[in-house]
């Protein structure tokens, strides 16, 4: 199956400001028959992902549209969004809550999903699969082979069920390099310089480029 670098930098950046504590049965290790299912959820979610942005019968903006959808169906936004913004969500009026929330998923896609056109040819394998904790988190080991025999690139997909039981992503380590703390770091960064509103409007610029 195939998959992208820039899919991979582009998966952990969904976003929602609260953290909602994991329910009750989430507090119980994943076993090897989940570890299995979430390698399988992995390879699907890139197979998905993919074909949208293959099929030559959408324009970019249909194919934006869906993979849109995807991000939103298939990674736990609440968790990934919280965890961008943390340093900075007891100053954020609601309003700033909510206009977050409604501006990052599009500037996900405006930022990354016409990138993904230029490495549809990557091929992406499950290595392994490993339980992690006892909240029902698995490690998802994969390895992204490059076209044109580029040195592969290990990434790792932190993958656990969310609160109807189905599968979701939660964080991308690429090459050693944890993609939401490097978001984290660059998001504080330009808030520090540019206030939180600055933010939010770089992010609807950025969105409708």
């Amino acid at each position: 199956m195939r998959l992208s670098t820039r899919l991979l930098a582009a998966a952990v950046l969904a976003a929602a400001p609260v953290v909602v504590a994991a329910p009750a049965a989430a507090q119980t290790a994943a076993t090897p028959a989940d570890a299995a299912a979430a390698g399988k959820f992995v390879d699907g979610l890139a197979d998905q992902a993919f074909a949208i942005l293959r099929d030559k019968s959408m324009s970019r903006s249909a194919a934006r549209a869906k993979f849109r959808t995807l991000l939103k169906t298939n990674f736990a936004v609440d968790e990934i969004g919280a965890r961008l913004i943390r340093r900075h969500r007891a100053t954020l009026t609601p309003a700033q809550v909510q206009q977050y929330r409604a501006t990052f998923p599009d500037w996900v896609v405006g930022t990354y999903a016409d990138r993904l056109y230029d490495y549809a040819n990557s091929d992406l394998k499950v290595v392994r699969t490993l339980p992690r904790g006892q909240r029902g988190d698995v490690d998802v080991m994969t390895r992204i082979s490059l076209p044109g025999g580029g040195q592969p690139i290990d990434a790792t997909w932190s993958v656990k069920k969310n609160d109807a039981g189905a599968f979701v992503i939660q964080n991308l380590t690429v090459a050693g390099v944890n993609l939401s703390l490097t978001q984290e770091a660059d998001f504080t960064a330009y808030i520090q310089k540019n206030g939180f509103d600055g933010l939010l409007k770089f992010m609807r610029d950025a969105a409708k480029a």
